[in-house]
């Protein structure tokens, strides 16, 4: 059977390892530094900041967002738990919102009913790499004065209407778990066009060390910086992401017109001007007539 996953890892990420390991300069630098602004550029967003993985994105990225103990974060339920564990972790409240069965995210149309004076940010999960509805979604968060976090740890190179999830939000997360489309073991990355935020965020995620280094600390901080040998890995894996993403995109459409053929199953569907980066492909079957592993088979 075709693995799931299968972490891509050839002689350019380990030559790109050695090269770290021999320098001697193992801990967050000059690699990390040229993966962060390589991803900006990828994605099309002014600032990045490495992190050790998703989780500490997401939870850096909600605290430099200044949300506070009771506020309310509205997000999906349908979504790794990372999502609402680290609203819960900056004290704040998920509040889940219902997804559309035929795309599996947030639907638009039920996020105003569950915003309240409560409220400070929304969080769409770009599910399985298939891209939110932003432009709604930004439209709401416009009007009732909140933030945007895009999480959008399944999703990269996926896009909405040509532009990359990761530079529409005010903020968003990427995990490089190793099952992701860009992996580099475990590592996180933030990416905003605020430049307010992403100092906030270099401070949290670097014990509340202010920017001119040194032993000046502004605020509670945490350790959550990235290996450079981590680090060298995402560079290399950045080179490979339009071949990835494209091949991904090849077997979808593969599958896709396979399940034309089969009654009672469909696949994810992915809506008009969006891209899906096809993290997994996620297929909902509506018969319980249909064995699942044989139709996997």
């Amino acid at each position: 059977m075709i693995p799931i996953v299968k972490p891509i890892i050839g002689e350019e990420e380990i030559h790109a390892v050695k090269e770290v390991l021999q320098s001697g300069m193992l801990a967050e630098g000059r690699v990390s530094r040229e993966f962060e602004k390589q991803f900006a550029g990828y994605v099309g967003a002014k600032h990045a900041t490495v992190t050790t993985n998703g989780t500490t994105a997401l939870s850096t990225a909600l605290e430099a967002m200044e949300i506070q103990p009771g506020d309310e974060v509205i997000t999906t339920p349908f979504t790794f738990i990372a999502s609402a564990n680290t609203i819960s972790m900056v004290g704040a409240v998920p509040v889940f919102v219902d997804v559309r069965p035929d795309t599996y995210n947030m639907d638009p149309t039920l996020i105003e009913e569950a915003i309240s004076d409560k409220t400070r940010a929304i969080m769409p999960v770009h599910i399985f790499g298939n891209p939110c509805e932003m432009g709604p979604i930004m439209e709401i968060a416009e009007k009732h004065n909140l933030m945007v976090i895009e999480d959008a740890c399944q999703a990269h190179g996926a896009t909405v209407d040509g532009k990359m999830v990761g530079s529409i939000g005010h903020v968003a997360t990427f995990s490089f778990y190793a099952t992701k489309n860009l992996m580099t073991g475990e590592g996180g990355m933030i990416t905003t066009n605020s430049q307010e935020i992403h100092n906030r965020c270099l401070m949290i995620k670097n014990h509340g060390r202010g920017p001119e280094g040194g032993y000046t600390h502004y605020r509670i901080g945490y350790n959550y910086r990235m290996l450079d040998i981590v680090a060298a890995l995402g560079v290399v894996q950045m080179e490979r992401m339009p071949v990835v993403v494209k091949r991904r995109r090849e077997n979808a459409k593969a599958y896709d017109e396979f399940f034309q053929g089969i009654e009672q199953a469909t696949p994810q569907v992915v809506l008009s001007g969006m891209d899906s980066a096809y993290h997994v492909y996620a297929p909902r079957i509506l018969s319980k007539k249909i064995v699942r592993d044989e139709l996997v088979e």
